[in-house]
């Protein structure tokens, strides 16, 4: 762990010599499938003026990265504080308590340190997941919807029974968009706004040190959210991908056939290419689900600072992992490329100046320590990750070299300007492999692993992966 420098130091030193009731308490965002395209990160699209507002109070990460780019591993790494590997923390239904049982996850150890911790929505794919971390029963939305989708409409529910079929009389396959004329809490981000509205104003009234872990479903599939949001857009004005087509020179390993979108709906085609006007629909109705969690995000935030918690509180905002929306001709997650890896990353400290960014590498796996960290608790001997506290104070500390992803038999490690993913076999055998040169192709369209001139390069990114499985715990 790198050690804190002497201003941070003074500063944190000074609010832990009280009592535990000024201990720093975390409010702990997570957002589902979100990529980093706000424009606290330079984009223009999507709105977003909630988020825009913390990154303003908050140290911005343009360089952090996911553990595993599907969502039950994502959570189960970062909550374990532990890397993937080929048998733990694999896919979406991957759980803390099975893959990694014998260690404190973030939420148990400062449960451990006194503090009252809180799970609503979903911070684990699987609510049920590390249970005993929480002081108590996750927090989970009653909502009148049909299947965890929670359609509304009337088109929804005509598409959802034409579907059900007498072996399966009750799957829930209805369409990949919902625009609803409801007001905000008639969808489950809307109802999850409101309970940790609640659970702020409770924990300013008892004063007690708090983690609060509040995790939005939305912008993941299906792209149900209130009209309004949808209204914000002119869908003739939304941009397609501009690489809708496979790398040059890709293997196979690096591509899928996002079953996500093919097969869980129905008015996607099973296969195929998505059309124009079918992409641009999805496309519309991720960016209307950014808008909706937002405003949903924006309600927390108010509460925090209307409740005066806001001057003792961390707020972390992280997605679990990237998203296509057509580059590559991919959709949805569930690959090493930088668009699934790559994931927004806000950390908010009072006393610290906001508004900064960093270009500083960080994972998902290194969040645990740094919370620790800052709320002056110590750090359990496991962890994988590296505290980033110093780049809160000094953004253009590099923190560490390169960062490390895993999906299924695929490995990266991204550094500064390149990205290599390989795919091992049997005894070892390398089956195939990838490298992106981002100083010349920022959108990963042409493989350069097999070109003379980066062997070099990729023998030294094959010693990185190396080490880094080496050091895993």
């Amino acid at each position: 762990m790198k050690k804190i420098d002497y201003i941070t130091l003074f500063f944190f030193t000074s609010l832990f010599i009280h009592a535990d009731s000024n201990k720093m308490n975390v409010l702990f965002i997570a957002v589902d499938d979100l990529r980093p395209q706000m424009n606290f990160y330079g984009e223009e699209q999507m709105i977003t003026p909630a988020m825009d507002r913390l990154a303003t109070q908050s140290i911005v990460f343009n360089r952090a990265y996911c553990s595993v780019p599907v969502c039950g591993a994502s959570r189960a790494s970062l909550m374990a504080g532990a890397r993937p590997t080929a048998t733990r923390f694999v896919n979406y239904y991957a759980r803390k308590d099975k893959d990694f049982p014998d260690k404190p996850s973030m939420a148990a150890w400062f449960k451990a340190q006194g503090y009252t911790t809180l799970s609503s929505g979903k911070i684990y794919h699987d609510p049920s997941d590390d249970i005993d971390a929480w002081s108590q029963t996750p927090w989970m939305p009653d909502h009148d919807g049909i299947g965890w989708q929670a359609y509304i409409t009337e088109t929804s529910k005509k598409m959802i029974e034409a579907n059900r079929t007498p072996e399966n009389p009750n799957q829930v396959i209805g369409p990949a968009t919902e625009a609803a004329d409801v007001e905000d809490n008639a969808y489950p981000d809307g109802m999850l706004a409101d309970q940790a509205v609640k659970f702020l104003e409770d924990f300013a009234d008892t004063g007690e040190p708090f983690f609060l872990g509040v995790g939005f479903w939305k912008p993941h599939l299906p792209f149900n959210a209130p009209k309004k949001y949808w209204d914000l857009y002119d869908p003739e004005e939304l941009s397609l991908a501009p690489n809708p087509f496979q790398p040059e020179n890709a293997p196979n390993q690096a591509m899928h056939s996002f079953g996500e979108l093919r097969n869980m709906y129905g008015d996607t085609p099973l296969e195929g290419p998505i059309s124009d006007e079918l992409a641009r629909r999805l496309i519309h109705g991720y960016y209307a689900c950014v808008s909706y969690t937002d405003a949903q995000i924006g309600k927390v935030l108010d509460t925090l600072e209307r409740t005066g918690l806001s001057e003792n509180t961390i707020v972390v905002l992280w997605g679990d992992h990237g998203w296509h929306l057509g580059e590559h001709a991919l959709w949805c997650k569930h690959a090493n490329f930088n668009l699934t890896l790559r994931i927004p990353l806000l950390v908010k400290v009072p006393g610290v100046k906001g508004g900064v960014k960093t270009c500083a590498i960080v994972e998902t796996v290194d969040i645990y320590p740094t919370l620790c960290e800052l709320a002056g608790i110590p750090l359990p001997e496991h962890l994988d990750g590296e505290s980033f506290v110093s780049e809160l104070e000094n953004p253009d500390d590099l923190h560490k070299e390169f960062a490390y992803s895993r999906y299924h038999a695929g490995e990266s490690i991204i550094t500064r300007d390149f990205i290599y993913t390989e795919w091992r076999g049997q005894n070892d055998i390398l089956n195939a492999n990838m490298l992106y040169d981002h100083r010349v192709d920022p959108q990963e369209n042409l493989n350069v692993a097999d070109q003379p001139k980066y062997k070099e390069l990729v023998d030294a990114m094959q010693a990185k992966l190396s080490t880094v499985k080496a050091s895993i715990k």
